[in-house]
């Protein structure tokens, strides 16, 4: 199986990269155009800020190739928010492929700290990147931006308010939480992303 990760300038790549590799697969890093279309499975990660993410992609010709790709594509963390219409964090125009803005978290009471950070749980999901699952299961965050519940969604977890905590629109599927620092639950998500 071929399975690409796109390569810009963001961060946890090479760790998206490794939990691959535990699973038995070789990714390959690469932003060129041909390598990504042909593709099996394209993984879109990140770690960084949305509207220097999204210049770079436009400028690299890289946000045309994401919206055109049709064959499983996976983002995580800054990857799922750049997948949605828009974002407060630079307040900065995105891919637009989930009809869904990002917000930033607004603490509530002195306990709500931004950025979420650590285990939550995911609830009320619906997707295959959930096959299996038969209860409640905690998985890894580290954001400050989050995507409100949506007819996309396909995940929740709580923390200040309910929110996507997944989403799923065709060949498109996205994660907040990072499946490649969740222990056996990100592995068995990873795998069930494979499998599709």
């Amino acid at each position: 199986m071929n399975v690409a990760i796109i390569k810009y300038n963001a961060g946890n790549i090479f760790s998206v990269d490794y939990a691959l590799r535990r699973l038995g697969v070789e990714p390959v890093i690469t932003a060129d155009k041909e390598i990504l279309q042909s593709a099996d499975k394209v993984i879109f990660p990140g770690v960084g800020e949305a509207k220097n993410t999204m210049d770079y992609l436009r400028a690299n010709h890289l946000d045309t190739l994401i919206k055109d790709l049709r064959q499983p594509v996976l983002g995580i963390c800054l990857g799922m928010q750049l997948l949605c219409r828009h974002s407060e964090e630079g307040d900065v125009d995105c891919l637009g492929i989930f009809d869904a803005d990002v917000k930033r978290f607004q603490p509530q009471k002195h306990e709500d700290k931004v950025p979420h950070m650590g285990w939550n749980t995911l609830t009320n999901t619906c997707s295959n990147l959930f096959k299996g699952f038969d209860k409640e299961e905690f998985v890894y965050f580290v954001h400050s931006y989050y995507v409100p519940l949506n007819d996309f969604t396909a995940a929740q977890t709580e923390y200040i308010l309910p929110y996507s905590s997944a989403l799923h629109k065709d060949n498109f599927y996205a994660t907040q939480f990072h499946p490649e620092k969740s222990g056996k639950t990100g592995e068995r998500i990873l795998t069930n992303f494979l499998d599709l």
